[in-house]
């Protein structure tokens, strides 16, 4: 804890004085981010790092492998991700939704792997949510895992297509969905190309 707290008081002494104005400005008329980032829990990969994004720009949702489940309306329970979705769309209006994946992550790895699951585990029913992407990847030719990374950012837009206000809002306010991957050990980014379905580099 000691290293937190010894954070923190770094951030207050060099940084709280330049974020002061912003964050008093967030506090009176609340946030309104234009993005909702879907990112992996991995902690190699913070999207307000990679995008230069400060306080009130991103609304983020971490979690194993950056994957959205479909939408499940006949069992509404409770459903963190879901419902960090429907936030930021039917009360944020966020312009886009961004669903980052990125290199080396541990998710699409215990996915690949050929141990049997535990009935009994929360992680590898999550994972359970990258078979139909494991299942697209099969017999393809190059990295397993690059391209199940690739494929299970195509699922989890698919996923997203699934829930009622997330395709009212694209229809209606012009809401984009957008895919893509970050390389923990280059520092590289591809977004996917929705006309073509390929990855391609920003340079």
């Amino acid at each position: 804890m000691q290293h937190l707290i010894d954070g923190y008081r770094i951030y207050r002494e060099k940084r709280w004085p330049e974020l002061r104005a912003l964050h008093r400005r967030l506090a009176e008329r609340g946030q309104s981010p234009h993005t909702l980032v879907i990112a992996c829990s991995d902690s190699r990969v913070d999207p307000a790092t990679i995008f230069n994004a400060g306080p009130g720009e991103l609304f983020v949702i971490r979690n194993v492998a950056n994957l959205a489940p479909p939408c499940e309306e006949a069992s509404i329970g409770l459903h963190g991700v879901s419902s960090a979705i429907e936030f930021a769309v039917t009360k944020l209006y966020v312009e886009t939704i961004l669903v980052l994946g990125h290199a080396q992550c541990g998710g699409v790895a215990a996915a690949l792997s050929e141990e049997p699951r535990d009935p009994n585990s929360f992680l590898d029913a999550w994972i359970g949510l990258l078979d139909t992407a494991k299942a697209r990847i099969k017999g393809c030719s190059g990295d397993p895992a690059q391209a199940l990374e690739h494929e299970s950012i195509r699922v989890t837009l698919e996923n997203l297509k699934t829930f009622p206000f997330v395709v009212r809002a694209m229809k209606e306010h012009g809401m984009e969905l957008v895919g893509a991957r970050y390389g923990v050990a280059d520092g590289s980014l591809e977004v996917l190309n929705l006309e073509n379905g390929a990855f391609e580099p920003v340079v």
